[in-house]
């Protein structure tokens, strides 16, 4: 049984991992959700972290807006939506030089205000 919205746990730090297709290099990097954090030419900005509790089946979730700052250094909005820890490749960004997935949540032992809607709904 999947948790409800009200049985998540809000938590306060989103964990990144980005592929640098150029050098090939994976590295992980943590972002406060409201913060952004670039990462290359994106901007990575995780609103809400969600995990279920441990007496649940583990699934990680994270609202993510990722912006692309372009050579003319102008800001293009490329990405708005869920990101889930367990399926990193169907809501990864896709970029031509990077790409950016959702790895884990951490920090939470509040649980989800109710209005944030359950995943998929």
């Amino acid at each position: 049984m999947a948790a409800s919205a009200q049985e998540r746990i809000q938590n306060p730090i989103a964990i990144f991992a980005g592929l640098d297709k150029i050098t090939g290099r994976i590295v992980q990097f943590d972002v406060a959700v409201n913060e952004t954090v670039q990462f290359g030419a994106l901007q990575v900005t995780p609103k809400t972290c969600l995990t279920n509790p441990p007496t649940e089946t583990p699934e990680t979730v994270a609202f993510v807006e990722v912006d692309e700052i372009t050579l003319q250094k102008e800001t293009k909005r490329i990405f708005s939506g869920w990101m889930f820890a367990s399926s990193p490749g169907l809501n990864a960004v896709e970029h031509p030089i990077n790409d950016v997935w959702l790895i884990e949540c951490k920090g939470g032992a509040t649980p989800a205000p109710p209005d944030i809607p359950p995943v998929g709904q």
